[in-house]
């Protein structure tokens, strides 16, 4: 990943201002990916996007993140840190683990969730405000071999066989699920997207036909072939003990400390043009470190 540049950032905060929040995770995955196309990001999965997204997060503000949560159980206020690079590491395979410790509290666990809320969870992650109860219903999934499911990796197509039928879906990117979020029926919309293929016993069928135990398997097979999509948060409360479980959105994170960086910077460089007259890529050129050295300079006159 390039670093990049001052100026490169505060245009890229520019363009957002006035973009939804999609529109500025877009945004923001341009700049950690300036290697991919910008027609091919909104295909990649939304576990690589959250890697990418987390990845950016640690080369601009560093390792640290400080989150700040409410227990859903008594109210209190919760504040612990989480590790950026750990974080973006986790998302290549399956999340989970410790990664920071609310003031006196136990931990917080971060997992990909349950495995019935499948692709409904991950509607969620692209901000969408569409409501869903899930793609499938039941926190029960099927009994151990009662089909057959095999997952890909990232952007490839997954095959799942149960009671007689053959299923091949795409595994869904972040452009499919903003679509499918739009529609008055998400599910339907993203299983209209991303089905390549249904076959039962032999004969070719829609997917509408498709039971709810394998579009249970297909969510489960999703979620294994990627499990960044959806990350999940459960802090336990120092206070009464009780978990709390939140989705980290890691784009919403991420835009809101470089708005902040972006006005600090404005300033910096208004109160550099007023004393030196200096232009705004003379200002951006400096490093922060001499950037503030002459910041400090002004305040002295």
């Amino acid at each position: 990943m390039a670093i990049t540049g001052a100026a490169e950032l505060l245009a890229a905060w520019e363009a957002g201002l006035g973009e939804p929040a999609t529109g500025r995770a877009l945004l923001l995955h341009r700049t950690a990916r300036p290697d991919v196309a910008a027609g091919r990001l909104p295909v990649l999965p939304v576990g690589e996007r959250e890697a990418d997204l987390f990845t950016l997060r640690r080369a601009l503000f560093g390792e640290r993140m400080q989150v700040r949560l409410e227990c859903a159980a008594c109210g209190a206020d919760m504040e612990f840190d989480l590790d950026a690079g750990e974080l973006a590491r986790s998302l290549g395979g399956r999340t989970g683990g410790a990664f920071g410790s609310p003031a006196g509290g136990d931990g917080v666990a971060a997992g990909s969730g349950d495995v019935a809320d499948g692709i409904a969870a991950s509607v969620a992650a692209v901000h969408s405000a569409a409501e869903s109860d899930g793609f499938v219903g039941g926190p029960d999934g099927p009994a151990p071999g009662a089909g057959d499911s095999s997952a890909a990796g990232p952007g490839s197509v997954i095959r799942v066989r149960q009671d007689g039928w053959d299923v091949e879906f795409r595994l869904p990117g972040v452009g499919d699920l903003a679509a499918a979020a739009r529609s008055g029926d998400p599910r339907a919309a993203l299983l209209a997207r991303c089905l390549v293929s249904a076959v039962r016993d032999g004969a070719a069928v829609s997917g509408a036909d498709l039971p709810a135990a394998v579009q249970h398997r297909i969510a489960e097979a999703v979620e294994a072939a990627d499990p960044g999509a959806d990350l999940t948060l459960n802090v336990a409360c120092p206070e009464c003990g009780q978990a709390t479980r939140a989705e980290l959105d890691i784009a919403s994170y991420l835009w809101t400390e470089l708005d902040s960086w972006a006005r600090d910077v404005l300033l910096d460089v208004h109160l550099l043009a007023t004393a030196y007259g200096w232009s705004e890529p003379e200002i951006l050129a400096l490093s922060p470190t001499r950037r503030r050295y002459y910041l400090e300079l002004c305040a002295d006159v």
